[in-house]
């Protein structure tokens, strides 16, 4: 196989995300030409992608009462935000900040989840005073704190609680959330004493069922086992007098980073659609909030080769990008495609792919066969999803540009952060 043919079978977003004419493409854009217009790192992101992903959730609820909130924490760049937002859906944000961006792109707040287990008074005002849609609430004491802000300002703030099913989603641990050894939700043994709770404060209005079981889930099962424990509460809860006006979902879908086969979006939602229709909730309106899914595949990080330092045991190719950049193989040993933007047709050789952070976690790929030279480019894959969202400044690194793509044209989202904006809220 030929280094180009390698790849290209590296490459999970074809055929918005290809090589042509021996050179990587982002749609229409070049990604060379985008490297040396902005520089690298550099994360470029393609719309038709995560419309194309968006697509399979909209095609699996045609004629259902469905809301789609992208889980913003996956990518909260404004023009992401702003993508979804545009094509229907509404946002889970996670933090006062997120919910600040929601409202800077226009969303309908109404169309606004907010998720998380230590929401603070003063963000609870903010999302009361906006007017969201519904928040998931996560543990007793957040009940009763949530709705005394509410009394205090007239208001009954809408409610889900979230549910823990204890149903193991088969991922990596640290991005498990439905297993009673995680932080997330209230057990679901505990979930009839506390919507009864809930019901009878002063501040809340009870309006939905909400479960989330972990992020990267690339099986049908895990979804089905927490769906039928999530049914059953709604029986119970209902059949005490509690009437919920929707069912939520989560999200967690994963993508192909290495290979893996996920079901697609709307195959799946059709098997789990089945199932509550078999259960009398098919009328119930749904929500869910995918995020991974929805953006992972459509961005790729460019990167330039600093050195080649072959070594007895290992050979190190660093680059400009680092874990500060794409912080995702440092925390869970996650895998992402390397692939060079032109690929040479030269002997590959096996390479650690590093960056220049002062860490020996610093890696973006271990045992890479690539054909490389310093000042090569190359485009490290499936970067769209918890990559900008989670950088940082480590080693004061600014953060990386953005650019994103529609078709032949590319817009830059956001600036590559100087170190001027990293001093300046600094003070001697």
């Amino acid at each position: 196989m030929s280094q180009l043919e390698q790849a290209r079978a590296d490459l999970p977003a074809r055929p918005h995300i290809d090589y042509r004419d021996g050179q990587l493409m982002v749609e229409g854009m070049s990604a060379t030409q985008l490297a040396r217009e902005h520089g690298t790192p550099l994360f470029v992101y393609s719309q038709a992608v995560m419309l194309d992903a968006l697509a399979a959730y909209q095609h699996g609820f045609t004629g259902r009462d469905a809301l789609i909130c992208y889980a913003m924490k996956a990518n909260s760049t404004l023009a992401v935000l702003r993508t979804f937002v545009e094509a229907g859906c509404g946002l889970d944000i996670v933090s006062g900040g997120e919910l600040e961006r929601a409202l800077r792109v226009g969303v309908d707040p109404a169309k606004v989840i907010f998720s998380g287990v230590g929401k603070t008074r003063a963000e609870m005002r903010r999302a009361l005073e906006a007017g969201i849609g519904c928040f998931n609430v996560e543990s007793l004491p957040e009940l009763d704190v949530l709705s005394a802000v509410a009394h205090e300002m007239g208001l009954r703030a809408p409610v889900s609680l979230r549910v823990n099913p204890d149903v193991d989603a088969k991922t990596h641990p640290y991005i498990s959330t439905g297993l009673k050894g995680n932080k997330f939700g209230i057990a679901h043994t505990d979930a009839l004493v506390a919507y009864r709770h809930a019901a009878a404060l002063p501040g809340l209005k009870v309006t939905g069922i909400d479960c989330h079981i972990g992020s990267q889930i690339t099986e049908t099962s895990p979804y089905l086992d927490a769906m039928d424990r999530v049914l059953d509460l709604v029986d119970a809860i209902e059949a005490a007098g509690i009437r919920l006006e929707h069912i939520d979902f989560g999200g967690g879908l994963g993508i192909n980073y290495h290979g893996e086969i996920p079901p697609a979006a709307d195959a799946l939602w059709q098997l789990l659609l089945a199932k509550l229709d078999a259960r009398g909730y098919g009328q119930h309106k749904l929500v869910i909030e995918p995020g991974r899914s929805l953006v992972g595949n459509a961005g790729v990080c460019l990167t330039e080769a600093v050195f080649l330092k072959p070594g007895e045991q290992k050979n190190f190719l660093i680059v400009d990008a680092a874990m500060n950049d794409l912080p995702r193989p440092a925390m869970y040993e996650a895998y992402h495609a390397i692939v060079p933007v032109r690929p040479r047709e030269a002997e590959a050789q096996t390479w650690d792919v590093v960056g220049p952070v002062c860490e020996s976690g610093d890696w973006l790929g271990r045992d890479r066969a690539l054909a490389v030279q310093a000042g090569d480019l190359l485009a490290v894959c499936s970067a769209g999803a918890y990559c900008m969202s989670m950088s940082s400044n480590y080693n004061t690194r600014g953060r990386a540009a953005e650019v994103l793509v529609q078709g032949d044209q590319a817009r830059l989202v956001r600036a590559r952060e100087s170190i001027d904006d990293q001093l300046r809220l600094e003070s001697l």
